[in-house]
C-alpha cells in the first residue's frame, strides 16, 4: 500500500491494450513510443520491427512453452528492474494465453479450476505492468462473431478467455480494436458499440492508429 498527499501524486506510465486481425498493425505500434522499448514476442512475428534501433526483442519459442509463466515475470523482473526501458510490449497475448492454459491443463482435470488459475495469473500479470509504471502495449488476435443483431454492436472481441480478458485488462487505461478501411488503420475506442473498449484517457472513442498517443485533454462533465 502507498499512500500519496493531495497535489504529490506521481505520473506512471500509460496501459494500451490492442486486438484486431493479423495484418492491422498491432506490432507496428511499438514505434510510436518513445525511449527503449522491450517486447516480448510470443509468436514470433518481429518483421515489422527490422528497421528499428531503439527495440529489444525477447521472443519465446515454442521449447519455452512448459516453463512460460515463470519465464515471462523473471525476464520481466529482470529487465524491468536494469532501468533502462520505458515501455514494455507484450506482443501477442492470445498466444501467450494458450501456451499457460496448456501448461495448467496439464497439472489438473478440473476445467474451472484451469481457468481460474489462468485468470488468477494473468491478473498478477497485469497487475505487475502496472506497478512498474512504465509505458505498456500488449496486443491479441480478435474473435468475429459475426453479426449480433441489427445494429450489428458486440460483433468483435479480443480472442481471449472472457474472465481471463478482464483480469489481465482491469488496469489498461486503454483498450480499442484496431482495422483496416479504405487503405488508412483506425482504432475503435467507443464501448458503446458493444467491443472490447475503453478510454480513460480522453475522450476520444475512434481515432488514426498513428494517433494513439496523442492524448487529449478530458472535458469536464
Amino acid at each position: 500500500m502507498k499512500f500519496y498527499k493531495a497535489g504529490e501524486i506521481p505520473k506512471v506510465g500509460n496501459m494500451y491494450f490492442i486486438y484486431g486481425d493479423g495484418g492491422t498493425g498491432k506490432t507496428s505500434l511499438t514505434k510510436l513510443f518513445d525511449g527503449r522499448k522491450l517486447l516480448l514476442s510470443f509468436d514470433g512475428s518481429t518483421n515489422a520491427l527490422t528497421d528499428t534501433d531503439d527495440i529489444d526483442v525477447i521472443s519465446f519459442e515454442y521449447s519455452d512453452a512448459p516453463n512460460m509463466q515463470k519465464l515471462v515475470m523473471s525476464y520481466l523482473s529482470k529487465q524491468i528492474a536494469k532501468g533502462e526501458y520505458q515501455v514494455v510490449v507484450l506482443d501477442n497475448t492470445t498466444a501467450l494465453q494458450n501456451w499457460v492454459l496448456e501448461n495448467i491443463d496439464g497439472a489438473s482435470k478440473d476445467g474451472r479450476q484451469n481457468y481460474l488459475k489462468l485468470q488468477t495469473w494473468f491478473r498478477k500479470l497485469g497487475d505487475f505492468l502496472r506497478e512498474s509504471n512504465l509505458n505498456i502495449l500488449a496486443t491479441a488476435h480478435q474473435i468475429d462473431n459475426g453479426s449480433t443483431g441489427l445494429d450489428g454492436k458486440g460483433r468483435f472481441e479480443a480472442d481471449m478467455n472472457g474472465r481471463t480478458f478482464n483480469a489481465f485488462t482491469g488496469p489498461f487505461d486503454v483498450v480499442g480494436r484496431i482495422y483496416k478501411e479504405n487503405g488508412e488503420r483506425f482504432i475503435d475506442l467507443d464501448t458503446e458499440n458493444g467491443n472490447h473498449a475503453k478510454n480513460r484517457l480522453d475522450d476520444r472513442t475512434l481515432i488514426k492508429a498513428n494517433e494513439l498517443l496523442n492524448t487529449e485533454k478530458k472535458e469536464d462533465k
